[in-house]
């Protein structure tokens, strides 16, 4: 692996799922949550000594074989199963590698520009970049008013957020799993690393999600907000990432029917 920060956080990782797993057989003096290592190692057929090895973030090389039959055994999701291999610094061998691509995400910025409907760019960091009116009066303390554009800031930070966002909770945690999966392909980003430690002062909510150690790939779906001047509003969210630059994203707020509230 390439650092001490990521045998930890694989460690972290693997235990906290390890412990989701539902066991084959489940008795009424059992105290151990999820799976013992004894049962995850032979789920993925490998020893014992080398799941407590990772758990405690010992610098253990495994092959990208090895790995994929505990992601296997763990029953990760793709997102998990990506963030996983990223933190064990190896490559997943059922999916092919690519190059990152450096140009400037100028098709991001031209379809703000275009579009009717709320849209926005975000950056790696989830630093909103661009954005068009539309979205500026939706969330206006955050792309109008806020001096702060970064999402996650936003969203854990503002008391503003609660009171447009509903589900707030919900949307947060969920918003946290997916912006995990970023950072997991972006370990070595010292301004990546400096947000989160940030976070973690501001926000005891988000100090507390990120220890759950949840991912999920970033997915479209219907948002709902209290908007202070429009009332109930229903989108259906959809997210893309620019083929010259896929660590930036385009998201796009379509309107649904209103009877749909």
């Amino acid at each position: 692996m390439d650092s001490e920060e990521q045998r930890r956080l694989l460690g972290q990782f693997v235990r906290a799922h390890r412990e989701r797993v539902v066991p084959d057989v489940l008795t009424r003096r059992r105290r151990t949550p999820g799976l013992r290592r004894e049962e995850l190692a032979a789920r993925a057929g490998i020893g014992v000594t080398w799941c407590a090895w990772i758990e405690q973030g010992r610098d253990v090389r495994a092959s990208p074989e090895t790995l994929a039959r505990l992601a296997v055994a763990l029953a990760l999701t793709p997102a998990e199963r990506a963030y996983f291999f990223e933190l064990a610094g190896r490559g997943d061998p059922d999916i092919p590698q690519s190059a990152p691509i450096a140009d400037a995400p100028d098709p991001v910025r031209a379809l703000v520009e275009v579009l009717d409907h709320p849209a926005y760019g975000l950056d790696r960091l989830w630093n909103a970049c661009c954005w068009n009116q539309a979205a500026k009066h939706l969330f206006d303390d955050w792309l109008g008013r806020g001096a702060q554009k970064n999402l996650l800031r936003y969203a854990f930070t503002a008391p503003s957020a609660r009171s447009l966002i509903p589900d707030w909770e919900d949307r947060v945690r969920r918003l946290l799993a997916e912006f995990r999966a970023d950072y997991g392909r972006a370990l070595n980003d010292k301004a990546m690393s400096e947000l989160v430690d940030q976070l973690h002062d501001e926000s005891a909510l988000f100090a507390l999600e990120w220890r759950v150690q949840s991912v999920m790939a970033r997915e479209g779906g219907v948002r709902i907000f209290l908007h202070p001047q429009d009332g109930p509003l229903s989108y259906e969210q959809y997210s893309f990432s620019p083929a010259q630059r896929p660590d930036y994203k385009l998201v796009v707020l379509f309107p649904r029917n209103p009877r749909e509230l």
